[in-house]
């Protein structure tokens, strides 16, 4: 794993995407953000991820295939994979999610996780909604979350 930090931007209806790598793999995918003191922008080590997301906001891809690696706790870590389980334009309640993880009393853990994801999209949190239908939280602004699930169709 590089010790340097490299990032892109991408310019979207959501706002303008970061992307952060180590060299190998996605680190991190936020809008509105910006680079880690020291990062430096390399288009072509992001090329492959860029590619991938705009052709998602085209309405041509529906699963991301890069390498990602998300620094958390073997908790988190579970319900992050859990959560690119979800397939594209369906959604899971937060009971559901605690369920898949064998937490089923742990809603509010894995909500906790889920705000914790730091590769948004392509690790759909947003497809995670309350049981009662609505939307729930969102820490890009439930705008944009609405508008992730209109684009999958939900």
């Amino acid at each position: 794993m590089s010790a340097v930090t490299y990032f892109d931007t991408l310019p979207t209806p959501l706002g303008e995407l970061l992307f952060t790598s180590d060299g190998d793999a996605l680190t991190g995918l936020s809008v509105e953000d910006t680079p880690a003191a020291g990062a430096v922008r390399s288009r072509a080590k992001l090329k492959e991820t860029v590619a991938q997301m705009r052709a998602y906001l085209a309405g041509e891809l529906t699963a991301f295939t890069m390498p990602m690696e998300q620094s958390g706790t073997p908790f988190q870590k579970s319900v992050w994979e859990e959560l690119a389980r979800i397939p594209y334009g369906e959604t899971i309640s937060y009971r559901q999610l605690a369920e898949r993880v064998l937490k089923p009393l742990g809603s509010r853990a894995v909500g906790s996780a889920n705000g914790r994801n730091q590769i948004i999209i392509v690790v759909p949190c947003h497809r995670v909604i309350a049981a009662d239908g609505t939307l729930g939280g969102y820490g890009g602004g439930l705008w944009r979350k609405q508008w992730l699930l209109d684009h999958e169709g939900k």
